[in-house]
């Protein structure tokens, strides 16, 4: 087996909140991430596909079809968004970056031709602090909006 990884840049803002929590309690858990109205970052993500080299390119896959498949599935829905409003698969979900590596894996499990799997997303939110997801099951709270 080998491993492919395509890295790719987006940017975007996001609120750390617990609705179930009171104020006091948000900011003391989330402190600055608890802004109103948002805080963004730049983020970094490593997409690693597994799979076998096609015998006639030698390419596991096509990194400008990897590319195309990330833009259009993450990027292009992401970028310059806010997690808590604009990106449906994250709305009523806290967008920490472990719940993002996670429905990011949801968005780009299938996506890809037979014979290539999705080995691992890693997700960087500052240069400092990132999160690799290998898939696998974990919970989610999904909270209900109050309208």
């Amino acid at each position: 087996m080998l491993y492919v990884t395509k890295r790719m840049t987006f940017a975007a803002s996001h609120r750390l909140h617990n609705p179930d929590w009171d104020d006091e309690k948000n900011a003391k858990v989330f402190d600055r991430c608890n802004n109103k109205n948002g805080h963004g970052h730049n983020y970094v993500m490593e997409i690693t596909i597994a799979g076998l080299p096609d015998l006639d390119t030698g390419y596991v896959i096509d990194l400008k079809e990897l590319k195309r498949i990330i833009k259009r599935e993450l990027v292009d829905i992401v970028d310059h968004k806010h997690f808590n409003i604009d990106v449906d698969f994250m709305i009523g979900i806290i967008p920490s970056v472990e719940h993002l590596a996670v429905k990011f894996w949801q968005q780009l499990e299938n996506k890809f031709a037979a014979g290539l799997k999705l080995h691992k997303i890693k997700l960087w939110e500052t240069e400092n602090n990132s999160v690799e997801y290998f898939g696998g099951d974990v919970e989610i709270k999904q909270f209900k909006l109050i309208p």
